[in-house]
């Protein structure tokens, strides 16, 4: 894990305030926990700092931490170990986030961080000239089958190849992002295979009023409804060819026989292995020296049945 440290002095701005709708949403977002607990607020009070300036710096930590009644080590310990929280300044116009771990990077993610590298800046967390872009690596973003892939605020573009992610990060630095469609970049539609669905087919319709009844299919659970591509068969689906009614039930006679079966010639409980009255501790099986029955004694001195 790399260190994570605030920003240079240099950068740090001098102090730091919600704007008035944000302010408010804090205040109605510190609300929502029970009184003394108001220190649960303090990532999304940080969230949305970061929202507001595009990252956290040292003023917007002493603030937030000033509303909750924090000490300000304790919110920094919190902007410091969530790699979510940006520390320095981030491109004005995008800050790009690559996927390096394995899924990714053995699909092509070195080749996403060589582009970031020639076009904005040779080192992580560096803005480019003018200021609009910034990039640094990542570990897993949650999309491994549709590596590589990159995530640009709250969204990823997946299924990248070095041509189509240059065209992506061109978009954004010319502040032509919202252009960019996110998801999969290859026409995959979410997860879903190149060569199309291959499951979940049959599809089912809406209802008419009334709903099944009205259709006639209520009371035929083979019948095909409405939108129904196919007919489900038997072997797909044997539950839907149960016993009839008067086959589905058993007589006394017949449960009393199968019960009988169950337990066996000495008319054991399927539960009860040892003899009655056995728990193993007195058994004397192993050394040879067990006791029958009439020589057991209960805790009274009294021999069973006595």
């Amino acid at each position: 894990m790399s260190v994570r440290r605030l920003a240079d002095e240099s950068v740090q701005p001098k102090s730091f305030a919600f704007s008035e709708e944000n302010a408010g949403w804090a205040q109605k977002r510190i609300a929502l926990y029970p009184e003394g607990r108001e220190q649960s607020a303090v990532i999304p009070l940080l969230m949305r700092a970061q929202e507001q300036d595009g990252w956290v710096s040292r003023a917007a930590i002493e603030t937030i931490a000033d509303m909750l009644g924090m000490a300000y080590i304790r919110v920094l310990e919190v902007a410091t170990f969530y790699n979510q929280f940006q520390l320095q300044p981030v491109g004005t116009r995008a800050h790009i986030q690559v996927c390096g771990t394995t899924p990714c990077m053995l699909r092509g993610a070195e080749d996403l961080r060589a582009i970031c590298q020639k076009h904005i800046h040779p080192e992580p967390h560096h803005l480019n000239d003018d200021g609009t872009m910034s990039w640094e690596e990542v570990e897993c973003a949650g999309a491994c089958v549709n590596a590589p892939m990159i995530t640009i605020g709250f969204d990823t573009y997946e299924d990248l190849t070095p041509e189509r992610f240059e065209e992506i990060l061109f978009a954004f630095r010319d502040g032509k992002g919202d252009t960019i469609p996110a998801g999969p970049q290859n026409g995959r539609r979410f997860s879903a295979p190149l060569t199309g669905q291959t499951t979940l087919l049959d599809t089912v319709a809406a209802q008419p009023a009334g709903g099944a009844a009205a259709s006639g299919a209520g009371d035929d659970p083979k019948a095909v409804r409405p939108g129904r591509k196919s007919q489900i068969g038997e072997e797909a689906a044997p539950a839907i060819n149960s016993p009839a009614p008067d086959e589905a039930k058993a007589s006394v006679a017949e449960a009393e026989a199968e019960k009988d079966d169950a337990t066996g010639p000495v008319g054991r409980k399927p539960d009860q292995a040892m003899r009655e009255g056995a728990t193993g501790a007195e058994s004397g099986a192993i050394d040879g020296t067990a006791k029958s029955a009439s020589d057991r004694k209960s805790p009274s001195g009294k021999s069973k049945g006595e």
